[in-house]
Parts: C-alpha cells; sequence; structure tokens
C-alpha cells in the first residue's frame, strides 16, 4: 500500500493472505521457522501501521504577516534646545565684550569643530546689533539614529546707527542626542528653503437635490435654532440638539448672525449639511465664520450625530 507519508508500505491484510496461503500449502516437514518469520512479518506490519497512524505528521501552509510599527519620536526635548540656540546664535552686539560672551553661551551648544569655524562669523569692527524677534519651527527629522534634521525660520531686528530694519531667514541644522538624551549642534546654520503656499483646491460639495424642500426647511431652522444657543450652551443643553461628544461646550461671547450657503445632501435616513455660521465677536468687535460639517438623523426631533 502506498502512503504519501511513508511510502511504499506492505498490507497487513497482504501479509495475512501471504501467511494463510502458505499454511495451507505447507507440506509436511516444512520448517517452522518459515511459519514464523511469517508471523512476525504480519505482527510487525500491523504494529507499524498502528504506529504511523498515531504519528503522522500533519503538514501545513504557515502565513507569516509581518507587522511594521512605527515608533513615534519625542522631539520635544530638541525643539527647545534649537529655540535656545537661536537666540544665542542670531544675536549679537557690536562690543569687543559682548561678543567674547556669545562665543562662551555658544559653546554651550556647538561641537568644538563649530566653536572654531564660527570665529569668522562677526569681526570685531562690526557696525550692526541684531535681536531675534521670533522664529517658526518648521519641520525635526530623525536623518539617521540619534541625528535630527531642524528647519527654522528667524526673524531679526536690524540695528545700525539710528537705523532699524528687519530681516527673515530660513535655515537649516544638524542635531546628535547621544543616549543619555544630551544635545549638541553638529551642523552650521545652513541656508534653507521656507515652506510655502500649496496650490491645492479641496472638492466643494453641492446641492444635490437628494433633500426635499420642505427637508430642507426644518433642518434650516433646527441649525439656526442651535447655533443660536450654542455660544453659551452647557453639556446639558447641547445634549438635547447634540449626540455626546459631537460638538464641544465653547462659552463665548457671540451673537449668532446667520447660515451661509448651507449645503445638504440625503444619505440613507440622514442628511449632511455643509454650512458656515456667521458670528459676532462681541469681545473683539469682528465677525467669526465658524464652518462645519455635520450629520443630521430625526427621530422625534432632528439631532446632530456626526
Amino acid at each position: 500500500m502506498y502512503n504519501k507519508d511513508t511510502g511504499w508500505q506492505p498490507s497487513a491484510f497482504f501479509i495475512a493472505f501471504l501467511c494463510t496461503f502458505y499454511l495451507r500449502n505447507t507440506t509436511v516437514g516444512t520448517r517452522k521457522k518459515s511459519v514464523l518469520i511469517l508471523w512476525i512479518l504480519l505482527i510487525s506490519s500491523l504494529t507499524f501501521g498502528i504506529y504511523k497512524n498515531f504519528t503522522a505528521i500533519d503538514q501545513h501552509t504557515i502565513h507569516e504577516t509581518e507587522i511594521i510599527e512605527t515608533e513615534l519620536v519625542d522631539t520635544n526635548a530638541i525643539e527647545s534646545f534649537t529655540r535656545q540656540f537661536v537666540d544665542v546664535y542670531h544675536v549679537w552686539d557690536n562690543v569687543t565684550d559682548a561678543l567674547g560672551a556669545r562665543a562662551v553661551e555658544l559653546s554651550e551648544y556647538m561641537t568644538d569643530d563649530l566653536l572654531s569655524l564660527n570665529t569668522e562669523m562677526i569681526s570685531e569692527d562690526i557696525s550692526t546689533e541684531v535681536s531675534v524677534t521670533g522664529m517658526d519651527m518648521w519641520s525635526v527629522t530623525e536623518v539617521s539614529e540619534g541625528n535630527f534634521s531642524v528647519v527654522y525660520t528667524v526673524r531679526q531686528k536690524i540695528t545700525e546707527d539710528d537705523d532699524e530694519t528687519w530681516n527673515r531667514a530660513t535655515y537649516q541644522i544638524m542635531i546628535h542626542q547621544d543616549e543619555a538624551e544630551n544635545l549638541v549642534v553638529t551642523q552650521n546654520p545652513t541656508v534653507w528653503h521656507e515652506p510655502e503656499k500649496s496650490d491645492y483646491t479641496p472638492e466643494s460639495p453641492e446641492n444635490n437635490n437628494t433633500v426635499e424642500s420642505e427637508i430642507v426647511d426644518e433642518v434650516t431652522s433646527f441649525l439656526e435654532t442651535f447655533f443660536a444657543s450654542y455660544p453659551t450652551a452647557t453639556e446639558a443643553e447641547l445634549s438635547y440638539y447634540v449626540e455626546e461628544d459631537v460638538l464641544p461646550p465653547i462659552n463665548e461671547n457671540y451673537t449668532f448672525s446667520e447660515l451661509m450657503n448651507p449645503i445638504f445632501q440625503a444619505e440613507g435616513e440622514q442628511i449632511n449639511v455643509w454650512v458656515t455660521v456667521k458670528y459676532t465677536d462681541h469681545t473683539t468687535q469682528a465677525n467669526q465664520l465658524s464652518q462645519y460639517v455635520l450629520t443630521l438623523e430625526k427621530e422625534n426631533n432632528w439631532r446632530i450625530v456626526e
């Protein structure tokens, strides 16, 4: 008998048949040893068959799934370190003692090689005084283990005699963070590209005539009532109009003016609404324009569910 796990094996029934046939046709005087051998063969075959039945190896196809985990890197320390460095590196007075003090301060941030390089940055007879008026942090990117690229924009006030000008420039630096989480600047501030406005324009929704005019009137009335009370509404008051956690209490000194350009689309039993809500801000005396994308359902009353 052929077995896919063990190959060709003699059948126990076949062995028994041979034994019976042999015994029936054995002449008187045949050696008893031959009979014994056949019985041993039969018993061995049965025993081996039972053993293979219980020890057969099941073959399974194993599908391995690779799970890639993204490790979040805490860059708060690097950002704080960069801000402190900027307030030293991009500031100077045209006084010899002040320039010396600046060099000492920079030694707390830069490698020795960079300190030597920066002795060429400001001459002793420089006529300008420079202060930092602000900065923007654009990115902190880990480029290799422990090494971070930092891109920032610094705004400076430049004073020369009685003249004042303002400058804005973007730089990239490299910062190394060791295993003890200590930091050092390893690349000098290098002129870089400041991010610009994207030309991306999101797709604008349109009324698709899926909502009957009667429903539009109902939903509009509901939203006007809700947004009139929303600026000062408590959580308990909001629960009448809104599912839990969909919109938070804002507690602002606003007065509702109007719903601007609402768009209505039906989706099953729900109504999706895109709307700009115009408020008067009594603190700033300006108009506040808030944009919402809402989903409403009606059971007994209309409610905002998303």
